[in-house]
């Protein structure tokens, strides 16, 4: 009888495969996101980009940056919804997991709002599958020693 060895996913693969699954629920009309926070190994928490819990989502009263012509990467505050880093953070937070050291894995390099967050919780790194219009971030993320991985 032989022995049949399955190919099982790189650590990378498992969780970017993860990752845009949980991208999946998001409920934004022009950029579908999700990120996880990962320490040792283990999924800590998950994020999609969308509104705050009881809130109208844009898919169901539409995109208020699309009715503006707002670019993407700018005016992130003309937005209803939450960025997936952002909602990672604070589900672990809710639930009271700490996320010192984690790494991230996200579908896009996160924006420079989002890479201030990661960086003030002491972040190990990030890896992202595609680019995000925002210079800032590499910049910012490079001083304080965060390493960057495209995917």
């Amino acid at each position: 009888m032989t022995k049949t060895t399955a190919q099982r996913p790189s650590w990378n693969e498992y969780f970017m495969g993860i990752t845009e699954l949980v991208a999946q629920r998001s409920t934004c009309l022009r950029r579908k996101v999700g990120a996880i926070l990962v320490r040792d190994k283990r999924i800590i928490a998950t994020g999609y980009n969308g509104a705050p819990t009881h809130i109208s989502h844009c898919l169901d009263v539409g995109c208020l940056r699309e009715q503006q012509g707002i670019p993407s990467g700018e005016r992130h505050e003309l937005c209803r919804g939450l960025h997936a880093e952002q909602n990672a953070i604070i589900q672990a937070a809710n639930l009271g997991f700490s996320v010192e050291g984690a790494v991230l894995y996200c579908t896009n390099l996160p924006c420079a709002i989002c890479a201030k967050m990661l960086i003030n919780i002491s972040l190990k790194e990030v890896y992202y599958r595609e680019g995000y219009p925002d210079s800032l971030t590499s910049m910012m993320m490079s001083e304080a020693a965060i390493p960057l991985h495209q995917i």
